[in-house]
């Protein structure tokens, strides 16, 4: 079932409401560069990263959904708005942003925080490196990500009827793409939480592996290349 099957003027609803929220995002990341931050508007400013930066790699899945609820109505069977689908895949996400509250929270304790929000210690920063890097090559990873660039497939395998299958589908959806990126967004630590444009290139390498032909190729490349910067990290902070 192809998403281009949808009405054009669907399609461009979809489109403009993810860009918007997109775009909302990171103007609001921006507005809060130098602020300082209590534990509650961290995770806000974590979560509304982790949109800005994921949803618009979600977009073939959000069409897809959008396809089969489409033909349902005109059967005149049960469907559910696609909003509820994206409310589930950013819940998946405000979960892994709880989790790297903590871990701002506890490097900051542990003096390892730097006030720009990127880690102090060039070894811990390499060794994150080499860790993302790893992890690129694991048959895990490549898991994730196969179920991140099939839709159809995620669809024909996670369907669940009414809103809270809906919810469920998304973050069911969330979760994999969490397996797909989650080592590579603590790659933020390392290069400043709210540096934006190492943030904008991290997002548009997860979209690159998502979207583009051989995305499996370009992760494992990416894979290897942040080993070697890693080590390459590593053995200055020893020497």
């Amino acid at each position: 079932m192809e998403a281009a099957a949808l009405p054009r003027r669907e399609r461009a609803v979809i489109l403009a409401a993810l860009a918007g929220i997109t775009a909302l995002s990171w103007l609001y990341l921006a507005s809060m560069a130098g602020m300082v931050m209590s534990a509650a508007l961290m995770f806000l400013m974590w979560w509304v990263m982790m949109t800005g930066m994921m949803l618009p790699s979600a977009l073939p899945m959000t069409l897809t959904f959008a396809t089969v609820n489409r033909r349902r109505r005109e059967l005149g069977t049960p469907y559910v708005p696609t909003a509820v689908f994206v409310a589930g895949y950013i819940l998946a996400w405000g979960a892994f942003s709880l989790a790297a509250t903590a871990a701002q929270w506890g490097l900051e304790r542990a003096a390892l925080m730097t006030p720009m929000m990127r880690v102090s210690s060039p070894l811990l920063g390499g060794l994150l490196f080499v860790a993302a890097g790893l992890y690129q090559l694991t048959p895990l990873k490549h898991a994730c990500l196969r179920r991140c660039r099939s839709p159809l497939a995620f669809v024909l395998e996670h369907w669940h009827e009414g809103p809270a299958g809906a919810l469920r589908m998304g973050a069911q959806h969330g979760a994999y793409c969490l397996g797909c990126c989650a080592l590579l967004m603590a790659l933020l630590f390392v290069g400043g939480v709210m540096n934006l444009l190492w943030a904008a290139a991290i997002a548009a390498w997860v979209l690159a592996e998502k979207l583009l032909p051989g995305g499996q190729a370009l992760a494992r490349g990416a894979g290897v290349l942040a080993i070697v910067a890693g080590a390459l990290m590593v053995a200055r902070a020893l020497g």
